[in-house]
């Protein structure tokens, strides 16, 4: 049903040419940040941790003797993981005309994976299994990850975006390769809506399906208001998720701001307990440098109700953009 998307990023891969630059630029960008934080819970009190981040990202690219704009861009992060400290690096080439393509060598996502960041922020995350606090839930997305194709076409009219992704069939994997889509609206002042689908392509017949996700949001005066909704559904019932949140965050001032939302992470496992999270945030941004302070709940990590299932965690951090 996605063979137009198919045939369209084949054709349009197959038309880019090589030519020479007639200049380019290199540029750097970087990021660090000093967080300090704890978890409390049944039978758990983790006490203050501090932690780290810092990465920076090299960009580079120039206009083609076409008229075309090639760029690459290389993050060098060491909470990389497995992939040492190299972690995020593609290639795109755009043009007003064609619009943009981009090939992700790793980090890439599917039109909705890049799209589906929940409305409180991902609260999840900060309870996952990786913490080795409990065996916990994840939001399970489409993000067909190394060698993909993101592909964003020129504006088709004032307010609509639309933005396709496609990942090869894997070598050895029976599976198909899969497309996605996502359609943008942003017409009405201060209203952004979001529709996105795209195919899971799982190692097997039974862990493949597809993703759908939507966003809405709506700033008037200093409230933002946001809700969001994913579903990942596959062959292999018992690995459906539904993910959905709301958010509302208030701007005091042009560097203060405060957000409270709520995520729920619904499996259709029978005997499964919704997973639940809350969050509470502020943050005051001064030039390069943001403050922040949260607090987050946890009920359920493991769709259970048992009680070491429940935790609570509170941080603060110091992070700058350079």
């Amino acid at each position: 049903m996605n063979n137009f998307k198919k045939i369209g990023l084949t054709a349009l891969a197959a038309s880019l040419v090589s030519v020479s630059a007639n200049a380019g630029a290199l540029s750097m960008s970087g990021a660090a940040s000093m967080n300090v934080g704890g978890y409390s819970g049944d039978n758990l009190n983790g006490g203050a941790t501090f932690s780290m981040g810092n990465q920076f990202t090299v960009t580079g690219g120039g206009e083609l003797d076409n008229g075309m704009t090639v760029s690459i861009s290389y993050q060098l992060d060491d909470n990389a993981g497995v992939t040492g400290p190299f972690d995020d690096h593609s290639v795109t080439v755009s043009s007003d005309a064609m619009g943009s393509l981009t090939l992700h060598g790793h980090g890439g996502g599917s039109a909705t994976s890049g799209m589906d960041a929940t409305a409180a922020g991902n609260v999840w995350d900060t309870f996952d299994g990786a913490r080795g606090l409990v065996t916990a839930v994840g939001h399970s997305n489409s993000a067909p990850g190394n060698n993909s194709l993101n592909y964003t076409m020129p504006t088709i009219m004032d307010g609509v975006a639309v933005a396709l992704s496609y990942k090869p069939q894997q070598s050895g994997n029976s599976i198909d390769s899969g497309t996605g889509y996502a359609v943008t609206y942003t017409g009405v002042e201060g209203l952004t809506l979001v529709y996105s689908t795209s195919d899971i392509v799982g190692t097997t017949s039974a862990l493949s399906g597809d993703q759908t996700a939507w966003k809405v949001s709506y700033a008037y005066g200093p409230v933002t208001a946001t809700m969001t909704q994913s579903e990942f559904d596959v062959v292999t019932t018992t690995s459906d998720q539904d993910v959905s949140s709301v958010a509302v965050s208030y701007t005091i001032s042009d560097e203060m701001s405060v957000t409270y939302g709520t995520e729920t992470i619904e499996s259709t496992n029978s005997g499964h307990v919704d997973a639940e999270y809350t969050v509470l945030k502020g943050s005051y941004v001064s030039g390069g440098m943001t403050v922040s302070a949260q607090m987050k709940e946890a009920e359920n990590t493991n769709h259970t109700t048992n009680a070491n299932a429940d935790f609570e965690y509170w941080g603060l951090g110091l992070a700058f953009a350079f």
